[in-house]
């Protein structure tokens, strides 16, 4: 098969989809493997990287397009990429349709397979392929709340840690989930004082076995939430439910009852976001100030440590890639039912349920589709 990786052109997306040691793997497999030329830059590597490990360097996005037969990226496709996408074509790449009907158009127009790693699950439950980026991210909320919250970018002018004499600030992270329980060990560690929600009894039994007094836990209500955001200096949004839209869990009323100059952050701005005041913005332009209250909503937080990013993106994708590569994708999705629940589109068929329902389009079964 031949594999090709682009150049990622979201603005500010410095991650790449193959990393050398990839490229190499594949190569070892007999496959072939092209690289957009600068594509690894931002993370670090160079194209002499990928020629020695056995890759192509390709000038530009179109003649990696063209050429190959499975797409290999970080984020969804843009416009502009989408029209070089063609019937038959395998796309393998976070996509997050939801809340992006125009993407989901054009991919069904399009013709083409799209694996989705945001739904690609495993045994225990959970979704290997989206978990470490949620690691990133949820241990970079804190770091860029901080910074939203210093008194020349809006915020309360607060330190997380306060110092003797001074109380820390009050950190609510919403969603006790991988993004969550990583956002709380920052957040913790830099010595604020954080409370974790969320509705499931086990999660946060396991938290407080985990974490014992690092951080306090509690059960989410809706009166919870309230209390808590009120007082909140910061507040961390990580709630998700795989593929689909996220739920808006604070709305533009609460905004009005927070401490002004108070931070939140959105680290499900990806599905849509989950506070309703959320926007997605970018790391050359990531802050904004609603009713008081500076919102963080950048859609690739990852983006900005992109090398650690792509290192862990790219341990975690490497199996599947090469499954795809190796069998083929319907024989690897009949072979792997998790592989499976990452088919999002085909051939102008949508196929997975929950972004059905957020955008009323009609679903197919993937397990008919690979029949």
């Amino acid at each position: 098969m031949k594999i090709g990786c682009p150049t990622e052109i979201k603005p500010q997306e410095f991650r790449v989809g193959m990393t050398p040691d990839a490229a190499r793997e594949a190569v070892n497999y007999g496959h072939e493997v092209i690289i957009q030329k600068g594509a690894g830059a931002g993370a670090g590597f160079t194209d002499e990287d990928y020629v020695a490990a056995g890759a192509a360097i390709i000038d530009t996005a179109e003649e990696i397009f063209a050429a190959a037969d499975m797409i290999v990226k970080v984020k969804e496709p843009q416009a502009g990429e989408r029209k070089m996408l063609r019937e038959g074509q395998l796309l393998f790449t976070y996509l997050h349709l939801a809340p992006d009907p125009d993407q989901t158009h054009d991919l069904l127009e399009s013709g083409c397979t799209a694996i989705a790693y945001e739904t690609v699950t495993d045994d225990r439950g959970g979704l290997p392929l989206l978990a470490p980026m949620s690691e990133v991210a949820g241990r970079l909320a804190p770091q860029v709340g901080a910074w939203t919250l210093q008194k020349a970018n809006g915020g309360r002018g607060v330190l997380m840690g306060g110092v003797p004499g001074v109380a820390p600030a009050k950190v609510v992270v919403i969603g006790g989930g991988v993004v969550g329980t990583h956002a709380a060990k920052i957040a913790a560690g830099m010595g604020a004082d954080v409370t974790v929600l969320d509705r499931s009894l086990n999660r946060l039994k396991y938290l407080d076995d985990v974490f014992g007094r690092d951080f306090k836990n509690q059960y989410s209500t809706a009166g919870a939430t309230a209390e808590l955001v009120r007082e909140a200096d910061m507040v961390i949004g990580a709630v998700l439910i795989p593929g689909a839209e996220a739920p808006k869990l604070v709305s533009r009323a609460q905004l009005s009852e927070m401490k002004p100059g108070a931070a939140l952050v959105d680290v499900a701005i990806d599905q849509g976001g989950c506070f309703e005041t959320s926007k997605a913005t970018t790391h050359a332009d990531p802050i904004y100030e609603v009713d008081g209250v500076m919102h963080y909503c950048v859609a690739n937080m990852p983006g900005a440590v992109a090398r650690t990013s792509t290192q862990a993106l790219g341990n975690a994708t490497l199996p599947f890639m090469l499954n795809l590569a190796n069998k083929g994708w319907k024989q690897a999705c009949s072979d792997d039912p998790h592989l499976l629940n990452g088919l999002n589109v085909h051939a102008g068929q949508l196929t997975y349920y929950a972004v059905g329902k957020a955008l009323g389009i009609d679903v197919v079964s993937p397990q008919l589709v690979i029949k």
